[in-house]
């Protein structure tokens, strides 16, 4: 290690304590000056102190270094904190916690790498600055969803290794460990529309419930918002917005889970998806502008983190992974296209990972892509129908015209290119 490349280090772990130093002096602002154990100033040492330790270790090739200087600081640090707990009756140990983590990321700033340093310091400081956030999200849990939660997890850290990680069927197409973690995948993505929901409360906005409701399911957000429409007319144009708005969502969830699985497919339905996006969210500003009232809705969702559904969603992946290969065997691509329509009745989901699969696997992306666009086309329909149907024609109408003209456009552009 050079003199450049070690002063370079350095400044890293220096880094490092000031960032966390500025949060946790931030957090303290109003305390009384010398009353406290750590602020700005001792943190940027404790990052310095631990990249020093580092740089002798390295220096005498001895790690003991390391062990012992780690082993000083905290057993001072762990003193100074308990002294001022005893006069604050403050007895939380996260300021602590937070000095030893320093440390130790200012020392592997030194003998690692680098962007691993920054990254734990970043994702520590982030941690901190959000504890009142995370507080008012773990006290709105209920049981019911924390165990679901840890059964979840449970069952993917224990069964997940177990599952055996190759086809399992004569097609050479079910692979059960592939299958549960896009399964964990989806069921994760639902997840943080949950969380959002619950985070924010009961009663939202309808742009932000048609947001973070249509992160969970755009059929259960399209269904509410119909409802609401019929119950409140004079709402009609922030509801058709709002069901719009969960189309564009939708799209980019069928956008996320197939780049994740076959990002060359993504590609080759990026341009018709962000078509569709487009004209939906131009409706949808439109209808906004015309009716700038607040309306507020609720948004009732089940907890997709639930093993149940976990198993459900599983079930149906393989289901439509086998169907797709049998199909295909029959039927040619017709098969498979057809296929992708009947799925987007209820769900598109399933087909895209699917379909992302028989991408990756076998290159067929130009089938792929048909498939996965007939069901968001058919999806799209299928929400403008609910809008219709269950909601006024008020509300109703306008989606139906959007998404008609969304759904052109997207096929439109799929046969131009």
């Amino acid at each position: 290690m050079n003199e450049l490349d070690l002063l370079s280090r350095l400044a890293v772990s220096l880094s490092i304590g000031l960032l966390v130093g500025l949060e946790r002096g931030w957090q303290t602002r109003e305390e009384e000056s010398h009353l406290r154990a750590a602020g700005l100033r001792t943190f940027a040492l404790t990052g310095l102190l631990g990249g020093t330790c580092g740089a002798v270790s390295a220096a005498l090739s001895a790690p003991l270094v390391i062990g012992l200087g780690f082993l000083g600081f905290a057993v001072a640090f762990g003193a100074f904190h308990a002294l001022e707990a005893r006069a604050t009756r403050n007895f939380s140990v996260t300021s602590v916690v937070a000095g030893l983590l320093t440390f130790l990321l200012g020392t592997y700033a030194i003998v690692g790498v680098i962007a691993v340093a920054a990254a734990g310091a970043v994702a520590m400081t982030l941690l901190l600055a959000l504890r009142d956030p995370l507080h008012r999200w773990v006290q709105a849990l209920s049981w019911t969803e924390i165990r679901a939660v840890l059964t979840l997890l449970a069952m993917t850290f224990l069964l997940l290794p177990i599952l055996p990680d190759r086809t399992i069927d004569p097609w050479d197409v079910l692979n059960p460990a592939r299958i549960w973690m896009l399964t964990i995948f989806i069921a994760a993505l639902s997840f943080g529309g949950y969380v959002a929901i619950r985070a924010f409360g009961a009663r939202l906005g309808i742009l932000i419930a048609s947001i973070t409701g249509a992160m969970a399911s755009s059929t259960a957000t399209t269904l509410t918002l119909a409802r609401l429409g019929r119950d409140r007319p004079q709402s009609a144009g922030l509801v058709s917005a709002g069901i719009l708005i969960a189309g564009v969502v939708m799209a980019v969830r069928v956008a996320i889970v197939v780049g994740v699985i076959d990002a060359a497919l993504l590609l080759s339905v990026a341009p018709e998806l962000a078509v569709l996006a487009a004209t939906l969210v131009t409706f949808a500003i439109v209808l906004l502008f015309r009716n700038r009232a607040s309306e507020k809705t609720e948004i009732r969702l089940s907890n997709p983190l639930q093993l149940a559904a976990a198993i459900k969603m599983a079930a149906f992946i393989a289901l439509i992974l086998m169907a797709s290969v049998l199909m295909r065997q029959v039927l040619g691509d017709s098969g498979i296209l057809a296929l992708a329509a009947v799925s987007g009745l209820t769900d598109v989901d399933a087909i895209s990972i699917s379909m992302a699969e028989l991408a990756s696997r076998s290159g067929s992306r130009d089938v792929a892509g048909q498939a996965v666009l007939i069901a968001v086309g058919v999806n799209t329909a299928v929400k403008a129908a609910m809008a219709l149907g269950i909601g006024r024609p008020s509300v109703g109408i306008p989606v139906v015209v959007a998404s008609a003209l969304a759904v052109v456009a997207m096929a439109i552009t799929a046969a131009l290119l």
